[in-house]
């Protein structure tokens, strides 16, 4: 186990060193004018304020949380013994804390990082693309490192001090059911982080846009919309604080999901198959850092993504090379009944897990880029104004489901039989298939929220330049990194919801595993779920409604907090002489006020319906029951995220399409009817659809620490 642990560690520290190089390479970067570190000061100034409040917020609630964890495992695990209960719930309540403090700490530092390299991107467009593109995917690269670092560590330190450093079989195996603490920590913390930052980002995006577009008439990013700085300060807070707190939950909820399976092939990899998850987490961190360095642009070409592109081949490349390394390392060798174990089925599995991410790139590219027919029939549609941009923008989210939902299918099918050919005859060998390829499909998880942050900060960037006045070739550039920023944070939610499917099905599993352990059977035994029994059948149908339900609360609240900036742009429009002709300057900061308090005011009623309705179903109706709602609450829980992920992005793109000149340009009536439906796709794409992905994990992990309730 040594080496391996060495393994994890190195890489750790490597991933700390080339953070620190990151980091010293984006602040020795230029600032630009005055004008734009003004304004830079001003996005920072508000996104700090907005953090701050939010997680005092946030971490009031999980105070009360572990309370509840802590009291709900005691009494919960007193057949055990006293001594045992105390031991056990106390180490999930302080898993519980690691987990949320380490999650925060994630989404601060990608905001952090966002802040301060947009306004270096801006002033570095000057030099022309590649100078713009190599610090904003800088920039990026260190919140995708600190992220995946955070959550390898702080999982690897955990596992180690709850068991994995001792000889004893009986504690390795029990440690990784202690960590589903830590999986529901990250989740809550990443829940409200992403659900207040999405309602933030789009209530500002949307107050703008109406009022300034389509009734002022005035670009976006036009220094006289009053809104403009909580627009600019939302992308950080919730495409940057928000996504770094989810994939830090997701790599940490899915690491922990394929350790328990691990624990139920014990007898045939030994501590091996708990630590390959952990082991491939590592060289998926060395991987993307080789990856951001060989990204480089032409400052001649017109399609940044390409190079993005480059540096993704270059990882997933290194990861394929890694992986089979470890697997034939760590699972070579003979079955407990005879003959081997075939390792190259189980790399096949890695393989398929992998392919799914580029699937999901080329799917959600094809449906939210503006190159391709359902973006292009959104634009089209608007020519008839609003109405038919809906209806349209409605039927392309609902038709792009279909190939994701295949594609996971395909590959947990796949997946599945490859691992019962690596592993004839062993119970749940087709299980660990599927943990293999989930585990694949993180391998690039670094590389990937790297694009991710990409996205806000060339979009703060393009705001910046314009807002400071710069040159006109400036802008050109930052429209170009812009709109690539787009498309990587499109991609970026298709590889989450890509990877929340496998992963919760691994959850799905480390649940039922759980409720053996609990009712004393042995792990390769059965316990069905009969979907036929009314209890089971109604905690499923509770499961479906609370996706809706939770979708239709994150939307209000958008619509809600929406309402306050309407009315105040509208006020100072009205009330301040001289902001129309550029002579008065708008109150920014009273608007950044009016959406800090609206986002969070609006982000508690969704943030509870998640947690309440599966612990009442357990209570109630009993944990098959759950089972039930977990597994139904799942299925509806990534279709509804794709279909509100690609719908809103397609209309996005389709404003864009017609921005860029096409079917009337930005002056005509086709082009208000685009901005209308982008508004209804910014709480799907940005608010309602990532948050989604947080609350099908928080599901799995919430129901993984309170099943001891469960009658």
């Amino acid at each position: 186990m040594s080496s391996y642990l060495v393994l994890i560690f190195c890489s750790i520290i490597i991933a700390v060193g080339a953070i620190l190089f990151l980091v010293k390479f984006i602040f020795s970067q230029e600032k630009g004018t005055k004008d734009m570190q003004n304004i830079s000061s001003a996005i920072k100034e508000g996104a700090m304020a907005f953090i701050k409040r939010q997680y005092k917020t946030i971490f009031s609630l999980a105070l009360i949380t572990v309370v509840i964890i802590i009291a709900a495992n005691y009494f919960g695990n007193l057949s055990k013994g006293s001594g045992t209960a105390s031991k056990y719930a106390w180490h999930i309540g302080i898993a519980f804390v690691t987990g949320a403090l380490c999650s925060g700490i994630s989404g601060y530092i990608g905001m952090y990082m966002a802040v301060n390299s947009n306004i270096r991107a801006a002033a570095g467009a000057k030099k022309g693309l590649n100078s713009a593109l190599t610090i904003a995917l800088r920039g990026g690269a260190v919140t995708g490192l600190a992220v995946t670092s955070l959550s390898l560590l702080g999982v690897t330190a955990l596992f180690l001090i709850y068991g994995g450093m001792s000889n004893s079989a009986v504690l390795i195996k029990e440690a990784p059911s202690l960590l589903v603490g830590f999986g529901f920590g990250a989740s809550f913390v990443a829940l409200f982080a992403q659900l207040g930052g999405g309602i933030y980002t789009k209530a500002a995006d949307v107050g703008a846009d109406l009022v300034g577009k389509v009734e002022a008439g005035i670009p976006e990013d036009d220094p006289r919309n009053p809104a403009v700085i909580a627009d600019l300060v939302g992308d950080n807070v919730g495409d940057c604080a928000g996504r770094g707190a989810d994939l830090f939950e997701s790599t940490a909820a899915e690491n922990i999901g394929a350790m328990i399976l691990g624990v139920a092939l014990y007898p045939v990899f030994g501590w091996k198959g708990i630590l390959f998850p952990l082991v491939t987490g590592a060289v998926g961190i060395i991987s993307s850092i080789v990856g951001i360095f060989f990204v480089k642009a032409d400052d001649k070409t017109d399609n940044p993504m390409s190079a993005l592109y480059r540096g993704y081949i270059v990882t997933t490349i290194l990861n394929l090379v890694f992986l089979f390394l470890i697997i034939k390392s760590m699972f070579s060798g003979t079955l407990p009944g005879g003959g081997n174990i075939n390792y190259l089925y189980l790399y096949l599995c890695a393989f398929c897990g992998i392919a799914l991410s580029y699937a999901f790139v080329l799917i959600t590219d094809y449906y939210t880029s503006y190159k391709y027919r359902p973006v292009k029939s959104i634009a089209e549609a608007s020519k008839t104004g609003a109405a038919t941009n809906i209806i349209t923008g409605i039927s392309v989210g609902m038709e792009s489901t279909a190939l994701p939902v295949l594609a996971v299918s395909a590959v947990i099918f796949a997946s599945y039989k490859f691992g019962e050919f690596a592993l004839p005859n062993i119970s749940n060998g087709g299980f660990y298939g599927i943990a293999i390829a989930t585990i694949g499909m993180l391998s690039s998880c670094a590389y990937i929220l790297s694009m991710d942050t990409f996205g806000p900060i060339t979009d703060n960037a393009g705001g910046i330049v314009e807002m400071s006045g710069a040159p006109e070739d400036i802008r050109l550039v930052t429209d170009k990194l812009d709109a690539c920023g787009n498309t990587t944070k499109a991609l970026t939610k298709g590889y989450a919801v890509g990877s929340a499917a496998l992963a919760t099905f691994l959850l799905f599993f480390a649940y039922l595993e759980q409720v053996k352990t609990i009712l004393g059977k042995p792990l390769d035994s059965l316990f069905a779920v009969d979907i036929g029994k009314s209890q089971v059948f109604i905690g499923a149908f509770i499961g479906a409604m609370v996706v809706f339900i939770f979708s239709s609360a994150a939307i209000r609240s958008v619509g809600k907090a929406a309402q306050y900036v309407i009315v105040e742009v509208r006020r100072q429009f009205k009330e301040i002489s001289g902001i129309m002709e550029g002579t008065a300057k708008p109150d920014y900061a009273n608007c950044v006020d009016i959406v800090t308090k609206g986002a969070l005011k609006q982000m508690i009623l969704p943030g509870i319906i998640p947690i309440c309705a599966p612990i009442l179903v357990g209570v109630l109706l009993g944990k098959e029951a759950a089972a039930g709602f977990l597994m139904v609450c799942t299925i509806t829980g990534v279709v509804m995220a794709l279909f509100l992920n690609n719908g809103g992005g397609a209309w996005d793109n389709a404003k864009k399409f017609i921005e860029l000149g096409n079917l009337g340009g930005k002056k005509s009536e086709t082009h208000k009817g685009a901005v209308v439906g982008d508004t209804v796709g910014d709480p799907f794409k940005d608010t309602a659809g990532p948050s989604i992905h947080v609350l099908i994990k928080l599901i799995s992990t919430l129901t993984l620490v309170f099943v001891s309730l469960f009658s």
